[in-house]
């Protein structure tokens, strides 16, 4: 694959994880390059969500490593990795409800230093989004579902990320508003942002998705290229059949 001749944007090496005696990620490796969509699919508690804090830095590793664009992240704040360009969509959107969409999109723009910069991708979002700019003055708890995801996504942008982490990003939309979450998803890889998305709706994650992997029990038990794990015999009955 062409991938291969060049280093991961992401990558997990020989990733363990505990809380307390109890292993979660158990020798895991993940690679996300640049420009792609990577999905994470698994059951609960399959270890999804532990992955998207270890990226975060809420979790750190018992052993192995977690790099970012070459360099080891394993001792990095948070803050310090969101500096680098790690943004992202948590589960349940986590807006900030008694602030307005413009502070909450404003709070994802809050390691820049640069106010030239941020008003111009405040503009940016605007364009992409104009409902958020038509609620931009609302307090976000006051929004519907798909508009909170909205300011999600924007909120994610505004710190100018090259890579955009999301957990579940389909769980609480109703059924009509899915497609068009992954839509969006599929929009804003178009801006050059790459994506790692955690996701139970496997058919709507492989479906925007170049590449996958599956989590069972803290192991990534298939991985491949999207159209060849929508294919896949096995991942079809534990997934694809209607298994969330």
């Amino acid at each position: 694959m062409a991938n291969e001749a060049r280093a991961p944007l992401l990558e997990f090496r020989d990733v363990r994880t505990h809380y307390g005696r109890i292993e979660i990620l158990k020798n895991v490796n993940y690679r996300v390059y640049e420009g792609e969509i990577v999905c994470l699919l698994g059951g609960n508690a399959s270890g999804k969500s532990t992955t998207m804090k270890t990226i975060l830095g809420i979790v750190k590793p018992t052993s192995g490593e977690v790099l970012f664009d070459g360099n080891v992240i394993n001792n990095l704040r948070t803050s310090e990795r969101i500096k680098l360009g790690i943004a992202t969509v948590p589960e349940n959107r986590r807006l900030f409800p008694h602030l307005t969409v413009l502070e909450n999109l404003e709070m994802g723009a809050y390691t820049r230093t640069d106010p030239d910069g941020i008003a111009e991708d405040l503009q940016r979002v605007y364009d992409l989004y104009p409902r958020v700019y038509e609620r931009r003055s609302q307090r976000a708890g006051t929004l519907s579902g798909g508009e909170q995801q909205m300011v999600a996504f924007a909120r994610a942008l505004m710190s100018r990320p090259r890579l955009i982490i999301m957990d579940e990003p389909s769980m609480g939309l109703a059924p009509a508003l899915v497609d068009q979450s992954f839509d969006t998803i599929a929009s804003i890889n178009e801006q050059g942002v790459s994506v790692f998305v955690v996701e139970q709706n496997a058919t709507a994650a492989l479906s925007i998705a170049n590449r996958g992997y599956v989590l069972q029990n803290g192991r990534v038990v298939i991985e491949g290229a999207a159209s060849e794990l929508l294919e896949n015999e096995e991942l079809r009955r534990a997934y694809l059949g209607g298994a969330g």
